[in-house]
């Protein structure tokens, strides 16, 4: 099997949702899926005629194999994943229009580890993307994170840093350096505009960039308003897509999806963001994390 252009490396959790856009107090029929940040990006970048694969570990149990085989169905490569017959698959719940809620303390994700990084094959792989939640969800995953972006510079790839910061996960306080550690050492950086302005007090898009001069490529996301990237002193802005929202969580990744597979592509940036928006703009109409292409063709 050839490698992945794009490697996403992060938990990924047994989803369970309203196939409506009903709370879950008054819901009567829910969809079971998968859903992770890092994992939602590779289906968007396969979905995008690449080859993506996605590392982790899950639990050696049912929702961990349904897990796994629904990330195969989108055309991700599970190959390297591990599971885990000693702790569980992680499991989260979302309640449109309120915040989502986690069952994964003690996941098997969570126990991932620096040494487990020295197993992730990434002989020819061009892109490795991570987020920062995979730093909050343990110490040891954390030393997992930091130990593979070592590991993936040393093998000539690209690194695409997603900061995703979880209110649910740390605080401020606990979060801010270490995230902005963390994208500094990458070479491609998501962040949201609300997201930095609070970990970061950078009132608009210019002050991310003048906080992170040093990223390569810096997307930094305006909600429904657009999303900017800057490469050196060039500043690239497209507008956002208009839609009915159904649904918001999982439309980052659905944007870094979009723009990686442009960005694979070889296309300009104008092109990266309309395909981010666009990726978007389809997740924000459903009530899952990431699209199923029969179901918008």
């Amino acid at each position: 099997m050839s490698a992945p252009e794009l490697l996403a490396i992060g938990e990924t959790m047994a989803m369970v949702t309203p196939t409506t856009a009903e709370s879950l107090v008054d819901a009567d029929v829910f969809r079971l899926d998968a859903g992770g940040a890092e994992s939602n990006v590779a289906a968007h970048v396969a979905a995008g005629g690449h080859r993506a694969g996605w590392f982790s570990r899950l639990g050696d149990d049912p929702l961990g194999h349904r897990v796994a085989r629904l990330l195969a169905s989108r055309g991700v490569d599970v190959s390297t994943v591990e599971f885990d017959p000693h702790h569980p698959t992680g499991v989260y719940f979302k309640d449109p229009g309120r915040p989502v809620r986690y069952y994964r303390a003690g996941s098997a994700a969570a126990h991932l580890s620096a040494a487990d990084a020295e197993a992730v094959v990434l002989d020819g792989v061009r892109i490795v993307h991570v987020s920062g939640i995979t730093a909050a969800i343990s110490t040891s995953a954390s030393g997992f994170l930091a130990r593979i972006i070592d590991r993936a510079h040393a093998a000539g790839a690209l690194v695409s840093f997603d900061v995703n910061y979880r209110s649910a996960l740390w605080s401020v306080a606990d979060a801010a350096a270490p995230l902005e550690d963390l994208a500094r050492r990458a070479d491609i950086v998501f962040v949201g505009w609300d997201e930095a302005e609070t970990l970061w007090a950078t009132p608009d898009a210019p002050a991310v960039r003048a906080h992170f001069p040093e990223v390569a490529e810096l997307v930094v996301k305006d909600g429904d308003i657009g999303a900017t990237t800057y490469v050196g002193t060039d500043e690239t802005f497209e507008p956002a897509l208009r839609v009915d929202v159904v649904e918001a969580v999982g439309a980052g990744d659905a944007f870094a999806g979009g723009y990686l597979a442009k960005l694979l592509d070889g296309a300009p940036l104008t092109e990266r963001l309309r395909a981010g928006h666009a990726r978007a703009a389809l997740t924000l109409q459903t009530t899952g994390d990431s699209v199923d292409e029969e179901e918008n063709a």
